[in-house]
């Protein structure tokens, strides 16, 4: 089965002000580089609609949704915090980002694809329940992680962030879920200074310290991650896919290149293969350097693809 890839106009729309790295260049990026490497064609691509209220509300709290549409600007830029703004089409783009995760999530589950990857922004993964964060508005991969559970009467899913920030909105929104199983590494002390602190036992959080290289990122993945996964069996795996842990990325101090994404895709795979009937649905979240971040994609990519 093919690989779906999951994009929209929209997401070109959503911008920052000039000179903000979460940027609509991230996904052109991606773009000029499937087409250079071949790789444009063999994807099975497909627009995403928006979320519905109902599948956002599965995450987000009623009064934290209507903040954020009473706050969309008719014109210009509306600050939520110092790095995390809205312009008139940022809700819109949130919208469709978690969209394309709730419908690579039903595709995969029908059996139309076998895992797909989402090309979205803005990312999610800082999104907390009642709080936008960090660039992110709505948290994707928390949403499709619900609607699998609520949607497709899935009884075990597990999320897998290897961003280099932690993921602390998707945390918030799963701790103590005996029905997801969260594994993440991270760079600590780090933005947004979460994550080492009454975790709950379904939370799997490695800390690193800046300047860890693949190796070492490798034997976390192999020695904790992987006994974890297996223990749990989920029956579909989910992917904030960060690539700012690359070492070419300036907003982060870790040292991973594309052979280790794609080392770490071709391990979830393999999880997914032996509990998950192959079902992944992958999300973009950070990664900040064009350049990296459109070679580690590719990586990511041809694993879902060859596997």
């Amino acid at each position: 089965m093919p690989t779906g890839y999951y994009t929209h106009p929209e997401f070109l729309l959503h911008e920052m002000g000039p000179f903000h790295p979460e940027c609509p260049e991230r996904l052109q990026a991606i773009e000029d580089h499937l087409i250079s490497h071949g790789m444009d064609g063999l994807l099975d691509r497909r627009e995403a609609s928006a979320a519905t209220a109902e599948q956002i509300g599965r995450v987000h709290l009623p009064q934290y949704i209507a903040s954020l549409a009473a706050a969309s600007p008719a014109s210009g830029y509306h600050p939520i915090d110092p790095d995390t703004l809205m312009n008139p089409h940022t809700l819109a783009a949130a919208a469709h980002a978690a969209g394309a995760a709730v419908a690579a999530t039903d595709a995969v589950m029908a059996g139309e694809i076998e895992n797909a990857f989402c090309c979205v922004r803005p990312p999610g993964h800082h999104a907390e329940p009642d709080r936008a964060m960090g660039f992110c508005f709505y948290n994707n991969v928390a949403i499709a992680a619900r609607h699998a559970l609520a949607a497709h009467g899935l009884e075990r899913v597990a999320i897998v962030d290897f961003d280099v920030h932690h993921g602390n909105g998707t945390e918030a929104a799963f701790r103590g879920d005996a029905q997801v199983l969260m594994c993440s590494f991270f760079q600590h002390p780090f933005y947004p200074y979460s994550g080492t602190e009454h975790i709950a036992a379904n939370m799997s959080n490695i800390p690193l310290p800046a300047y860890t290289n693949g190796l070492a990122v490798r034997e976390v993945v192999e020695t904790i991650w992987l006994p974890r996964l297996n223990e749990f069996k989920p029956q579909m795996l989910f992917i904030s896919a960060g690539f700012d842990a690359h070492r070419e990325d300036d907003l982060g101090q870790m040292g991973l290149v594309e052979q280790d994404y794609a080392w770490i895709t071709a391990q979830l795979v393999d999880v997914a293969r032996a509990h998950a009937k192959g079902r992944i649905v992958s999300c973009l979240e950070g990664g900040y350097n064009p350049s990296a971040l459109s070679r580690s994609v590719c990586a990511h990519l041809k694993v879902l693809l060859e596997r």
